[in-house]
């Protein structure tokens, strides 16, 4: 009859300028796409080159060798018979795109360069691409000799085009034109294109699954048509990470899905699909609104079809309900998956973590041991590609684990450092996590490099600094704190270099960092502390997340030593302890709660607010809890601690981004590192509004409900910042 088409789109974990890498999983893709009886395969973006290339995409290598693999593609016997639409960066008359090329039987049919682009948040492509804006209009573009030699072509349609087959036709989007208001298969729909494709490179955020499903789903909802959408998967050398969740949907239902997080560099999901289903859904819904544009898609037509005639007996997919995973979940997964990348691909031998005792190294703990159930479970599938990449980071060719907590003993190294302001019980939840999960565990005592430090400065000055509960001063008492939590950072290095020689076993260690996204925000670290590390999975979670994943590992893993961890209050002991116990904790020290803190940070990075809009919100969103002038003062507060300490955002260790109001300024937060502390205008700005709030107040009277001014709303007095006295680095360990 030929009506049924089978279509094939895949997950790929690609990596910025691995071409041989890259060019091998895409063949791959290609070749299990075949053998699912695919006529067409689609790709994610740039997979040719990565999409992480970043400046490297104004290098002419960079297109010389994607156009080198592209020769590589179109000559190999695998990609023969099968549609391949491929990503990759091309020149066209000295503009650069970012391009998809669909090719067939050793002949480029087409190259669509992309119209929208993605310029915000983690997205900079307008820096390095210009979109092209002629809609429905076609060029032709002058092929280089070395694919005119494989394909006896000089030029092939450029622009904006769709391909027609001899049974359908298919129109093609790229990431972010599927999010945009006016995203090209609306018109495409109108125009009769049958089949939609949409090649991405959608980065990992927590809660974000939902809006990708809805958005293909509801590009064929209104229209009809079928939709295939590919996207990245893992870590292409950066802080995102691509999270895969390919899929097919037609006519508003998903009919196959891929994994959202997977240790499988290469997944391709195929789908049998009946295009009369489309045509008849059209038909009934959609007649009066199907029209004909006055400037029609430009068809390149191509003499082979997608369906062949004896196609009866074969079954096509059923709409599938998606499973979408906790925001537990996907911290157990997402970070664990992107750790697993950069460990293989920078080819150390394991992880060493600063391990206090507290949620946060705690929750790095448990994201590493997470990587290594995920790691025995690829090798116990016949992941045979994890398994070579377990045995290369152990260094033993015949290695084959059997269990996460003996993996865990292999790979991953945790230590407490200790000092005089060090408790009891801190050490105890340390060692009691590594024993379950399974660390190789260190006790270091770091009174010894205190003292020395604090001995050459006392030799120099001949002065010795005192804690503020020993007479000292704020800035004497700040000092000590940051010399203890620098020393942890030292020490840190030093035995993630040395630790596995003083074992007699090669190789080193990546030092993981445990800063969470609200301790950024404000600051709360000491500058080049053991927050300084080479990576850090929890630097875009929040605190308040990293609670609720405690509680998911207690469950999912069994590591009941979590449950002390999570009902100790979080503290940096980095003060002398009252009676053997902790006098100091973090939120104290921040002055506002975490859960405020997440919301602030929302506020200021999400909704754009300055001091003042931040405050006109939070007067209301908080009107049940703080009164009009405590409002002023948590955001007063919060701008002081962000702008004293913002200077530390440049120094970050790279983190997992899985938030949208991560501070961190190297890739995702533009705004300057050294500011005006005392914000006079925009604080004047809120004082002046204080005297002018009223406090409803719910009186028992006839006349129903009155309002009184509140006896809090008096402005506050002002209270001036000296932003040269203010501390250069807020403690935390």
């Amino acid at each position: 009859m030929g009506r049924k088409v089978t279509l094939a789109t895949c997950s790929l974990n690609q990596w910025a300028l691995d071409f041989d890498g890259n060019l091998e999983r895409i063949l791959k893709s290609i070749e299990i796409a075949k053998a699912h009886g695919a006529k067409y395969r689609l790709g994610p973006e740039l997979e040719i080159c990565g999409y992480g290339c970043a400046d490297h995409f104004y290098e002419s290598d960079t297109l010389l060798h994607s156009f080198q693999v592209l020769r590589k593609l179109v000559e190999s016997p695998i990609t023969q018979d099968i549609i391949c639409d491929v990503g990759m960066p091309i020149m066209h008359h000295n503009v650069r795109y970012n391009c998809r090329v669909l090719f067939l039987n050793s002949k480029i049919l087409l190259i669509r360069p992309k119209m929208l682009m993605a310029n915000s948040g983690v997205y900079r492509e307008m820096r390095w691409f210009s979109p092209w804006k002629q809609s429905r209009q076609v060029e032709e573009y002058f092929l280089p000799r070395i694919i005119q030699e494989v394909t006896g072509q000089d030029t092939v349609p450029f622009g904006d085009c769709v391909l027609s087959t001899k049974d359908t036709c298919i129109g093609t989007e790229m990431c972010a034109e599927l999010w945009n208001p006016n995203s090209p298969h609306i018109q495409m729909g109108l125009d009769g294109v049958e089949i939609f494709t949409n090649s991405s490179a959608s980065h990992h955020e927590l809660r974000k699954a939902d809006q990708r499903v809805n958005l293909v789903k509801s590009a064929t909802i209104k229209s009809g048509g079928i939709y295939l959408y590919a996207n990245l998967r893992g870590c292409d050398g950066d802080r995102v990470y691509y999270d895969g969740c390919a899929m097919v949907a037609i006519n508003g239902d998903i009919v196959a899905q891929g994994a959202q997080f997977s240790l499988n560099d290469v997944e391709v999901i195929t789908a049998t699909l009946d295009l009369e289903d489309v045509r008849s859904y059209r038909g009934e819904l959609c007649q009066p609104n199907m029209v004909i544009e006055p400037k029609r898609c430009h068809r390149v037509k191509v003499d082979f079809s997608l369906s062949s005639g004896d196609d009866i007996h074969l079954p096509t997919h059923q709409p599938i309900t998606w499973h979408f995973n906790s925001p537990e979940e996907e911290i157990s997964l997402g970070p664990a998956c992107w750790l697993w990348d950069y460990l293989r691909r920078s080819e150390q031998a394991g992880f060493l973590l600063p391990l206090s005792g507290g949620v946060d190294s705690s929750s790095t703990a448990c994201i590493v041991h997470s990587m290594c159930v995920l790691l025995c479970q690829a090798v116990e599938g016949g992941n045979s590609q994890v398994l070579e990449d377990v045995r290369r980071v152990v260094g033993d060719d015949s290695y084959r684990p059997e269990h996460p907590r003996e993996l865990c003993g292999h790979i991953f190294t945790t230590c407490y450092m200790a000092s005089e302001n060090s408790s009891e019980d801190t050490c105890s939840r340390a060692k009691g996590l590594a024993n379950q999960i399974g660390s190789t565990h260190m006790n270091i005592n770091i009174d010894m490099a205190v003292k020395g430090i604090l001995g050459i400065f006392s030799v120099v000055t001949g002065r010795w600094p005192q804690f503020r509960v020993n007479g000292g001063s704020h800035r004497e008492n700040l000092a000590l704190q940051n010399v203890q939590a620098r020393v942890r950072m030292v020490l840190a290095y030093l035995f993630a270099q040395l630790g596995l020689w003083a074992r007699g076993k090669p190789g080193g260690l990546l030092v993981l960092g445990s800063a969470n996204v609200d301790e950024s925000l404000t600051g709360y670290f000491t500058k080049y502390d053991c927050s300084s590390a080479d990576i850090n999975p929890i630097g875009g979670i929040s605190k308040t997340d990293l609670k609720s994943f405690l509680l998911y590992c207690v469950e999912q893993f069994q590591l009941t030593a979590l449950t002390g961890i999570l009902s100790a209050p979080p503290t940096a002991e980095l003060e002398p302890l009252t009676d053997g116990q902790v006098s100091q904790t973090d939120e104290a020290d921040m002055g506002l709660t975490y859960s405020e803190l997440s919301v602030i940070g929302r506020l200021r990075k999400i909704s754009k607010c300055g001091p003042f809009s931040m405050f006109c919100k939070l007067i209301h969103t908080w009107k049940d809890a703080l009164s009009p002038a405590e409002v002023a003062q948590k955001v007063k507060h919060f701008f002081r601690m962000y702008s004293v300490n913002r200077h530390k955002m440049t120094t970050v260790t790279p983190s997992y981004h899985a938030e949208s109001y991560s501070p961190d300024d190297n890739r995702f937060d533009l705004r300057p590192f050294l500011y005006n502390t005392r914000w006079t205008w925009q604080f004047r700005c809120i004082d002046n509004q204080i005297p002018l709030l009223r406090v409803p107040l719910l009186v028992a009277a006839a006349g129903g409900m009155t309002w009184q001014a509140g006896v809090k709303d008096a402005p506050p007095r002002a209270e001036p910042l000296n932003a040269l006295m203010a501390p250069h680095n807020t403690p935390k360990q």
